[in-house]
């Protein structure tokens, strides 16, 4: 992880976290340890959410995969949280969000 992020032009995407715990007993704490790894190598700026869905429905529903992300995102400015769940994703892209 800490390798790719030495290249500035690689992001990282939030995605297939709950499918890769224990599809019956995973907990938001035990998922929170790899977000601070993707958090320090990536840094808020190059990370982008994504559900996985619907793999993700493997190990939960769609908004109990957003949420477990959303709330690791409290800790964190509301700058932060919309770069991380959508505004980096828009800037890579060079995605125009203009009349939608």
């Amino acid at each position: 992880m800490r390798e790719l992020a030495a290249f500035p032009n690689v992001y990282c995407k939030l995605s297939g976290l709950v499918t890769e715990a224990d599809w019956r007993s995973w907990t938001p704490e035990e998922i929170a340890p790899y977000m601070d790894v993707t958090f320090d190598c990536f840094g808020s700026d190059r990370l982008m959410f994504g559900s996985d869905w619907p793999v993700c429905t493997l190990a939960a529903s769609y908004s109990r995969t957003f949420d477990v992300v959303n709330q690791y995102l409290g800790r964190y400015t509301v700058q932060v949280r919309d770069a991380v769940l959508g505004g980096n994703a828009q800037q890579l892209w060079n995605l125009n969000m203009q009349g939608l």
